[in-house]
């Protein structure tokens, strides 16, 4: 029964999120947080904050961790555990291959429509205001940020964007900064 649970709660996020990842991550939070209760508020950040570090897109890895998670903490083997996170990450991903399908054969179709491209206008300030609630919904009492992350927030904000220093190169040194600040 959990399998289906992840499942489809993995599939709707997948359905009903447009502009990747970060703008996934307040979906997977109600739900995984509030609605389900699988996780704690603290263990959900730090979910984020590996699934950050690791390799790969944030909603997927943070779909895979949670679904291993869930079941590790109810007591499943490795094997089991393996196979909710291959769950989760399927369902996170299918409903976007399922739509970029059919989009691509719509596109191809409609590209030349001004409705077509309208649609496709609209949609960019909708996933702009969901990267933001994302942000948001990290902030909490429990993990407000003191002046040292504030400090590293900056830094890394000012690397990137003034200065145009790789992504690879800000985390290294954000890791480091964070090891001799804290």
């Amino acid at each position: 029964m959990i399998f289906l649970e992840l499942f489809l709660t993995f599939f709707v996020i997948g359905l009903f999120t447009i502009g990747g990842g970060y703008a996934m991550l307040s979906l997977i939070q109600t739900q995984v947080v509030t609605v389900h209760n699988w996780v704690d508020e603290n263990t959900f950040t730090d979910i984020v904050a590996i699934s950050q570090m690791t390799p790969g897109p944030i909603g997927i890895n943070s779909a895979t961790y949670i679904g291993y998670t869930v079941l590790a903490e109810s007591g499943a083997t490795h094997v089991i555990c393996v196979l909710a996170a291959f769950t989760t990450s399927l369902a996170v991903v299918l409903p976007s291959f399922l739509i970029v399908l059919a989009m691509c054969r719509m596109y191809y179709k409609f590209s030349d429509s001004t409705i077509f491209g309208g649609v496709m206008d609209g949609l960019k300030p909708a996933v702009v205001g969901l990267i933001g609630a994302s942000a948001l919904l990290l902030v909490t009492p429990e993990n407000f940020p003191d002046w040292k992350s504030w400090l590293l927030f900056i830094a890394a904000f000012a690397a990137s964007w003034i200065w145009k220093i790789n992504p690879i190169i800000i985390i290294i040194a954000g890791g480091i900064a964070g090891v001799l600040l804290y």
